[in-house]
């Protein structure tokens, strides 16, 4: 059995038809086909699908897609502005925040929400904002850079 819905995801709504017990994650991903979340753990515990819902982030992998009906959903594709790159987006590949990407998206969801919350945080306030996103490659000091940047210039909306 299917349920009629709409995701609205990055200012777009989707009507889609959604088994009951798919995840955010997945809808996303196989029926509208956003791509740049990204399934790590499958069990909340890598940050990799993290997206905003309501401006909040959540881990998609275990939240059920019906559960954002009617909600605004904000995937790493939805950052990038207007010129292209967000200046989040950007900082992190000035300050090698990106090494083999997989945990990039999640990254930038996390620290998006962080920075819109808190438009100066301290390095510690970054680290545990990104706590639930873990990286195997950067060791997270290119990460906090970028995040600092981008605090300090004032450049997220």
């Amino acid at each position: 059995m299917k349920v009629d819905a709409t995701l609205s995801v990055n200012g777009i709504a989707y009507p889609v038809e959604l088994d009951p017990h798919i995840s955010l994650l997945r809808a996303v991903r196989e029926v509208i086909g956003l791509t740049g979340s990204k399934e790590g753990c499958d069990d909340s515990e890598c940050g990799a699908c993290m997206m905003l819902l309501d401006g909040k982030p959540v881990n998609a992998c275990s939240y059920l897609a019906l559960q954002a009906d009617g909600r605004e959903i904000t995937t790493v594709e939805g950052l990038a502005d207007a010129e292209g790159l967000s200046a989040l987006q950007r900082a992190f590949l000035e300050e090698g925040g990106v090494q083999c990407g997989y945990c990039t998206p999640g990254m930038l969801i996390s620290a998006t929400a962080l920075l819109r919350s808190n438009p100066s945080p301290s390095d510690e306030e970054i680290r545990i904002a990104l706590s639930g996103n873990l990286c195997r490659c950067t060791g997270y000091d290119g990460i906090v850079r970028a995040v600092r940047g981008v605090a300090a210039s004032g450049a997220i909306g």
